[in-house]
Formats: C-alpha cells, structure tokens, sequence
C-alpha cells in the first residue's frame, strides 16, 4: 500500500539527520539531550530529531510512578535548578501482603532494597517527560510530536538508513482521502529506536536481525493505572504503598501500588504478569476488585477519579535482553526491556541506555561512521551500574512465576539475604502468548459490576484517558487471519481478547444467522499493546495509528 502511494503521489520527501530517535520518551529525550551536551562540549555540531507519535510530548507517558534519580543526576546534575518536576520526596515505604479482608505489613527493616525507596521521587512521569523535552528543545534538538515512524528504511546493503513516518488522510478502506499527505522520510547515520514497551517498529527489527537469538523469551505485565484526588485527611505525601496477593491467587504473578503525590493527589494501580494461564482471567476487573480492599479504599472513599490509562511493561530482565545493536542503530529503554521489575522502575534505566546509545552515536558521527554497528554501546552497558543494578535482580520474574509463597521468600533470601550474589541463574522457557490454557480446563471468574464511585467500567475509563483517532482510517489492530477469533481464540480460550484489553477494543457479536464475528473498536485503544503480546495464535498485530492519535494522559 504505502508503494502505490508512493507510485501514485510522487516520491516522498525526505530529511537528513546525524541521529534520528523514534520515540519522545524518557530513553528518547535522554539521548538527543546528551547527543546535543557532547557536541557542546567538544566544540561540534550535531543534528538530532525526535519523532512522537502521540499529540504532544508526555501524552502517551504512562508509568506508577516512583523515580530514581541517579540517572539524571548525571544527565542534568543542576536538575533541581533547572526545575525538573521531582517535588515529592519518598517519606515511608509500606509493604503489604493482601487477603480479600485483611493485610499482613512487612516490616521495613525486612524489606529487600528493591522495596526500598529512600532518596527517590513520587512523579508524574508525564510531566517529567515534557520537561525533558523542553531541555532538549532548548539544547537544540527537533522534535516532531505527532508524527508516527510508520516503517523503517534500509539502504541495499540490509542496514537501516531512518524511517518514514505514516501516510495522513488514508481512508477506512485504505484508499486516499481529499485530506490525504504522503509519509516523510528521515535519514540518518543511526537511528535510534525507543518507542517502549513492545515496539511496532522494535519488534520487527528484533525478528529481522534475530536479536532475541541468544535471550530468553521477553516476558511482560499490564499496568493499569488511575490517578484520583482525595480529602486532606487522607493525604500523606510522600508515601508509597506496594501489594502482593488479594486479589490475583497465589499462582498468578503481579502486585498493586499506591502513591501520593501532592495537591491531595494518589495514583492507584495492578500490574498482572502476562504469563497468566486462566483466560477467564481480567486484569481490568482485577484492578477494580483491588480498590473495594478495607486498607486502599479507606484512602479513596470520598475521592474523586480524574484519570485512567494502561500500558504493558517488560519483566524478564537481564536475561530476556535482545542485542540492543544493528547495522544502522540501536533500540533504547523499554523497546529493549531494560526496565528493572523487582523494583517496579523503568525510567532511570530508560534515561541511562539513552545516555549510553548516545556516547557511541555520537563518536561514531564524529569519526565519519555511518550506518555500522554501534559495538561501543552495548559494552558500556557491561560496565555500567545499570548492568549490576539488574544482574543482581536476573532471577525476580522467575522465582515469582513459581507463586506467591515460594517466590517471595526467595526473592528476600537473594535480595536482602544474599544481595544478588547467588551463584544460580534461572531461565525464562515459553512466552506469554503460550501460557493460556484452553477455557474448558479453567473456572470462571465472577467479578461484580461497578458501582460507578470506587470501581467502574471499561468505556467510562477510556473517555477519562482521552484516547481519540481520527475515525476514518484503517483499522489498526490488524488480524492475519479473520477467522482465528472465532475459530480458535472464542472456541478454545473463550475469547481471552475481551478480557486482557484493558480499553473495550475488542468484543464478540452475532451476525444475523446466529454466527460469531470479532468486532474491532479501535478508536478504543489506549496504546497498551496487551494484545499484540497475549493472543494465544499471535493473529493480532498491533501497528501505527495515524499520528496524533490514542491516549492523552495530561495528568498522569
């Protein structure tokens, strides 16, 4: 399709870059920001541009979150000067472990130091990333919100040259609007990709280069995430709550959280494992289950929600690292998977891989190189805190994919007892999308209806993320095969995809002659990218909507 474009609006146009990053992120920002410094301080020039798919910089952010800033600390050491959004210190961390009725607490003195938050920051990581970009932009950098990178470019010899952002104004059927606009082509000497968690453009390149050779499977979670207002009495900034148990079962691996922010702000959320096995399973009903709990309602009862958003992460780790590197370019951050799970935090890593890809880029551009491997990259990743910091961590999702009970004690015996140093490594085996069983071996799950005041329905939580696409385009939740959702995925899993989407994208309706069909309401999704990992048979595949399009998260 994008050939006949091609063929019938002329050649596209194009641009030329040094360094051109897919993805206005932490990872992102990080590395143009640093790309800009280097050259400052060696008297040089560099030409950096950042493409973002969502409408503004920070709209698709979406994270708890709890920040630790070592990594900008050494980006921008005068941060605090220069206004970085990091304005709630951690006062108390509190662990506890759920039943439906009760909770057990862990006293602090037990808790491992990934449970340990001294010295980091309650935020709002969306606000933190337009901040970011405001430094970049200051620094020099281009930054084109709004613009998805659609496809990647590569010269003869198979190395990336850049990408083509998407073509605009291309009608449901696929045929060109009156409003139609031909993608644009970015080219550069490397081109760096941190589009997060499961990246469209990410993944292909993975395949391509067959990253993932020599890793474990990539193993994820979906976070769902809502931000409330609540009554002065109840507020205690500062403070940082995490969960385990109630209400997944012992088997099921995730945790919950709740943190406070300030302005009588708390943002409340789940993270369920996406190697669940019970398809009846639904982690959006699981979350809204976790807010009816006596120790997290008597924070919210009274409040107000004022936000909702989900976004799946990458667990595995250490282990579950593709080669971050190709002829070409490098992939950053979360579209690697260098989050850090046993800590429930991403951005200071995402920060640190983009400082890291940066210094490789940019000496490589400043010996005439183009289009190679940046080797420099993944070997000072080896030597980095960031390296130790999830070495050390490299068993967490393993041991607590073996359950509650025995996960948890020995993630304290290697975190607080051992340190990290153990002399075991345990290995992911299968990927998510393998785990479902089939529905007839499974029990149902009853969830109770939402009551509309603490707990709530899929279609009023889309509207408060302020998810919108342009409604005439083609559809961008794709399906390799139109028939697999009812043959297979509604037959054999009892159609798993009206469950694990956390936005009411997908629901299954009856034709005229009593038959089944899988309707699609993309103009629904959030961006989460849940389906494209959990889907039993892989039929879904998730790719770029028009630019500007999905969730506006302008408080999360």
């Amino acid at each position: 399709m994008k050939g006949k474009f091609v063929e019938q609006f002329g050649p596209r146009e194009s641009m030329e870059y040094d360094v051109v990053i897919v993805g206005g992120g932490p990872a992102g920002l990080s590395a143009a920001i640093r790309l800009k410094q280097l050259a400052a301080r060696n008297g040089s020039s560099i030409t950096v541009c950042v493409l973002e798919k969502g409408s503004e910089i920070g709209a698709h952010i979406l994270s708890g979150a709890v920040m630790d800033p070592v990594a900008l600390n050494e980006l921008i050491p005068d941060w605090k000067d220069k206004g970085a959004p990091l304005d709630v210190p951690v006062t108390e961390d509190r662990f506890l472990f759920l039943s439906e009725t009760r909770s057990i607490r862990t006293p602090n003195w037990a808790l491992p130091s990934n449970f340990q938050n001294h010295g980091n920051y309650v935020i709002s990581l969306g606000k933190f990333t337009r901040w970011l970009g405001q430094q970049a932009e200051e620094l020099g950098v281009e930054i084109f919100p709004g613009f998805a990178a659609a496809e990647v470019l590569y010269h003869e010899d198979g190395s990336v040259t850049g990408v083509a952002t998407g073509n605009m104004g291309v009608g449901k059927e696929g045929e060109p609007t009156s409003n139609f606009q031909l993608g644009m082509e970015l080219h550069a000497r490397y081109t760096l990709f941190a589009e997060g968690c499961r990246g469209h453009l990410g993944r292909q390149l993975i395949d391509k280069f067959q990253l993932g050779a020599n890793s474990d499977p990539q193993t994820y979670g979906i976070g769902i995430k809502e931000l409330w207002e609540i009554g002065p009495a109840e507020h205690k900034p500062g403070l940082v709550i995490h969960t385990a148990g109630w209400p997944l079962d012992a088997r099921t691996y995730g945790g919950a959280f709740l943190y406070h922010l300030d302005q009588n702000q708390v943002v409340v959320g789940l993270v369920v494992g996406l190697g669940y096995q019970n398809p009846y399973l639904s982690p959006f009903e699981e979350f809204q289950r976790y807010k009816t709990h006596p120790d997290i309602r008597t924070f919210l009862e009274g409040g107000k929600r004022v936000s909702y958003g989900a976004r799946a992460i990458t667990a595995g780790g250490l282990l579950s690292l593709p080669k971050p590197i190709f002829p070409g370019g490098a992939l950053i951050g979360d579209d690697a998977g260098y989050l850090n799970a046993s800590r429930i935090k991403g951005s200071h890593a995402a920060i640190k891989t983009g400082m890291l890809a940066a210094d490789a880029a940019f000496d490589a551009v400043q010996a005439g190189r183009r289009s190679d491997e940046l080797v420099d990259y993944p070997a000072s990743f080896r030597n980095s805190w960031l390296h130790d910091e999830l070495f050390k961590a490299r068993n967490f999702k393993q041991w607590m994919a073996k359950g509650l009970y025995l996960g948890t004690m020995m993630v304290g015996l290697e975190q607080k007892v051992l340190r990290g140093n153990v002399p075991w490594t345990l290995h992911h085996k299968h990927h998510d999308h393998e785990m479902l069983r089939p529905a007839s071996t499974c029990s149902r799950i009853a969830y109770p209806k939402p009551d509309g005041v603490l707990t709530f329905d899929r279609l009023s939580s889309v509207f408060i993320s302020n998810t919108n696409h342009e409604e005439n385009q083609p559809v961008h939740l794709t399906l390799k095969d139109a028939s697999v959702p009812v043959n297979v995925n509604l037959r054999t899993y009892a159609g798993p995809e009206t469950r694990f989407c956390p936005a009411g994208v997908y629901e299954f309706v009856e034709n005229e002659d009593g038959s089944d069909r899988l309707q699609i309401n993309a103009q629904n999704c959030v961006h989460c990218k849940t389906c494209d990992i959990k889907d039993p048979t892989q039929n879904i595949v998730w790719v770029t909507p028009e630019g500007g399009g999905g969730p506006n998260y302008s408080r999360m």
